[in-house]
């Protein structure tokens, strides 16, 4: 029986919730804390610390108290098989079986602790080994890798070029949906005609998507990122 099969589901999210951290960093190598984490699972900040304490004692997890959190090897490689698991799952829930952002969400969170291998690898190959989930976010590949597409939020866009979305953000649902309204999902194409404000200033942009010219209003710029298309 190897380690990670004796973790439990709450063991696996908190590093998940260390990784995601980490990773959002700049650098990504500071240690997360215990108030980001406590924020990020909802839970106490004494229950993150002893959790951290034994994610340390199981060598997942380097935890130094006032100072916070870094993933060991282990740990790392744990994390990003629950991630794996979860994007995985979360493009099968979407794209097969219709679920809504908010379902889809919620069924991969619990599905993603119980899948086999075997289930996992069957899963990537029916979908055809996707790179990204739904979110645009990437799938890990089962030694880990992702494949990373740089892009930049709305308000750094530059006018007039044709544009991909690469990426939306995950963590409100009712901004997702208004995103979908506006036909800017992942690997939607786009031009920005213009613009009322410029980079963190702006209000809002006019853009041409699915041949519809439409308003992406302030609040969703931060939250939908593109580039130019790869050649």
């Amino acid at each position: 029986m190897s380690l990670r099969d004796m973790l439990s589901p709450a063991v696996e999210d908190y590093l998940k919730a260390i990784f995601t951290l980490q990773s959002e960093q700049e650098e990504g190598e500071d240690p997360v804390g215990t108030t980001q984490l406590a924020e990020r699972l909802n839970v106490s900040s004494a229950s993150v610390t002893n959790m951290l304490k034994r994610l340390d004692t199981l060598g997942l997890a380097q935890y130094i108290a006032y100072k916070g959190v870094k993933l060991t090897g282990d740990g790392k490689a744990i994390a990003l098989e629950i991630i794996r698991h979860h994007r995985l799952l979360e493009t099968y829930l979407r794209q097969v079986m219709g679920y809504d952002w908010e379902e889809m969400h919620e069924e991969a969170e619990h599905l993603e602790h119980h899948i086999s291998e075997e289930f996992e690898d069957r899963l990537d190959r029916m979908l055809g080994y996707p790179t990204h989930d739904p979110h645009g976010d990437p799938i890990p590949d089962r030694d880990g890798t992702m494949v990373q597409i740089k892009s930049d939020p709305l308000l750094l866009c530059p006018m007039g070029e044709r544009l991909v979305v690469r990426r939306i953000t995950d963590t409100d649902v009712d901004l997702i949906r208004q995103i979908e309204a506006l036909d800017l999902l992942p690997g939607a194409e786009f031009y920005i005609d213009g613009r009322n404000g410029e980079g963190a200033d702006s209000k809002e942009i006019v853009i041409t998507a699915s041949d519809r010219r439409v308003v992406v209003p302030a609040q969703l710029l931060a939250h939908v990122f593109a580039s130019r298309p790869i050649t």
